[in-house]
Parts: structure tokens; C-alpha cells; sequence
């Protein structure tokens, strides 16, 4: 497996997102479990979680329990850093809601560490701004609960370029990830990207197969996907990873997958190497 940094940290070049495993469709427990070690299994040593990935209001944390519980069953799980959230809520009721309040932040790291069962939690975000939270202050809680070692690194999640700037100064300069969306289907995210290449910090697409699904679709704005990966003998979705990747040494893609084949799929794509002339096409698809 090709490996990137996240701050000191050297991780696989394609990470685990956790997410299907724990919300609405999500598979039993036993697949779960098998999804997790085949990305160990393949090489992946970076998986991203967060206290909001579950479905009722009494499961908080659910996400982050199962993979506490992956990787206490497999003999690699020790070498995997796992990145969480916090300042995202799900009621029960299917919404999202947001609590970027210092107070909520501190306590629901808190119980994300006594979740992974750590002493310290490898990455932690801040998932997404709160209107009702001055930014500056969410992120000083980040900063604290680095200063107190209550977690190792310090990332930032839905974020724009000012948000990453000014986090990053808060943070005095630590501020290692940034997580946001991007895919085929979803590219304003750009500018945030090309900003973290020019600081050096990890960007970490999520969702980043959103869109590919339908590059085999008859004048699809996304059909060069499904042609290079013809031309390859590969999945879209492996062209779609393999495309990032070549974009910035900064990027480390986290695709979410509740099956062992689709990791298994995905982890193949750090070892496509596309050509100048078909990065350009995709990025004009």
C-alpha cells in the first residue's frame, strides 16, 4: 500500500470512511466487522469515524464502538490511526443538528476516547461550523484538547478557506486535516484542496464517489470516468480514487464502503497510476 502524511504521521494513501456501517441501510454487525478487516487486511491503516454515525438517539457513538471493536479483533488493528468528530448531532429522527460549543466539543471527546478505549484519539475534527458558534471559539477547544493531550492531532471538517486559515492560526500552525467534500459530482472544493496543498496539509475527501455511479450512463457528464477505467480493465470508482490521488500529494480520499469488496476495490486504486492526458479529462468531465 502507498502511503501519505497526515502531520507526523505516515497513513495509507487511501483510508476507510465508516459512515455506511452505522446509519440508515446499514448492514448487520458481522459484516461490518468483516468490512473493517478486509481494509486492514489490504493495507489500510487510516480509518475516519464520528461520534454522529448512528440512528437512534440512544446508539451515540455507535460508529465509533464498532470500529473500537474491529480493531481490538485483528492483529494490525494497532497500527491504524483513527480520525473522529465531534460538534455534529443526530437527534433520532433522521436530521442532523450542530453543538460547536466549547462545552459540547471537550465532553463529546471525552466520550469518543472512552468509545476507541485511548488514551488519546489519533485525529480529531471538528465536523462542521455552528452558525450559532463563533468559529474561533469551537476551534479553541480543539486547540485545549490538544494542549491537554486528549488527542494527537487536530483537524477541521467542512470547512472553507478562511475557516482553514483562521484554524490553523488558532491552532498555532497544527492544524494537520481538512475534510470536505469532494467527487466527481461534487468539485467546490477546489480552492480548499489547492489551499491545503500550498500549506501542506492532508485533505481528505469525503464521499469522494459521489456522481461515479452513473459515468456509465449514456451522455453522462461523468462518462470519461467509465471510459478510462474500460481502457484500464478497472472500476470507475478505482479511476475515480486514482484521479485524486494524482491531484495533490496532500490528498488522502476516505471512500465509505460497508462490504469487504468494495474496500477491497478501493484499496487497489493507490496502485493506478493514470496518465498526464487522462487527469486533465477528468478534471474537465
Amino acid at each position: 500500500m502507498h502511503t501519505r502524511r497526515i502531520g507526523d504521521i505516515e497513513v495509507s494513501a487511501i483510508g476507510l470512511g465508516a459512515m455506511p456501517m452505522s446509519i440508515e441501510g446499514r448492514p448487520d454487525e458481522a459484516r461490518s466487522l468483516a468490512t473493517v478487516h478486509a481494509a486492514l487486511d489490504a493495507g489500510l491503516t487510516l480509518i475516519d469515524t464520528a461520534d454522529a454515525y448512528h440512528m437512534g438517539a440512544d446508539e451515540v457513538g455507535h460508529n465509533e464502538t464498532l470500529i473500537a471493536k474491529a480493531l481490538a479483533t485483528h492483529d494490525r488493528g494497532q497500527d491504524v490511526l483513527v480520525a473522529t468528530k465531534g460538534g455534529h448531532l443526530r437527534p433520532g429522527d433522521g436530521s442532523w443538528t450542530l453543538d460547536g460549543s466549547p462545552g459540547h466539543l471537550k465532553e463529546a471527546c471525552e466520550a469518543s476516547l472512552r468509545r476507541l478505549g485511548v488514551e488519546a484519539i489519533g485525529l480529531y475534527q471538528f465536523h462542521r461550523p455552528d452558525p450559532k458558534v463563533p468559529y474561533a471559539e469551537s476551534v479553541g477547544a480543539i486547540r485545549d484538547l490538544l494542549d491537554e493531550g486528549k488527542i494527537r492531532m487536530a483537524g477541521i471538517s467542512n470547512a472553507d478557506p478562511e475557516q482553514i486559515g483562521q484554524a490553523n492560526e488558532i491552532l498555532g500552525g497544527r492544524l494537520v486535516a481538512v475534510q470536505n467534500q469532494f467527487s466527481p459530482a461534487f468539485r467546490s472544493s477546489e480552492p480548499e484542496l489547492r489551499l491545503c496543498d500550498e500549506l501542506g496539509i492532508a485533505f481528505l475527501p469525503w464521499s469522494p464517489l459521489g456522481g461515479i455511479s452513473r459515468a456509465g450512463e449514456l451522455g453522462s457528464a461523468h462518462a470519461p470516468f467509465a471510459r478510462i477505467a474500460a481502457a484500464h480493465g478497472v472500476s470507475p470508482q478505482r479511476v475515480c480514487l486514482a484521479w485524486m490521488l494524482a491531484k495533490s500529494p496532500v490528498v488522502v480520499p476516505i471512500p465509505g464502503a460497508s462490504r469487504p469488496e468494495t474496500i477491497r476495490d478501493s484499496s487497489a486504486a493507490a496502485d493506478l497510476v493514470l496518465t498526464p492526458e487522462e487527469v486533465a479529462e477528468l478534471d474537465a468531465a
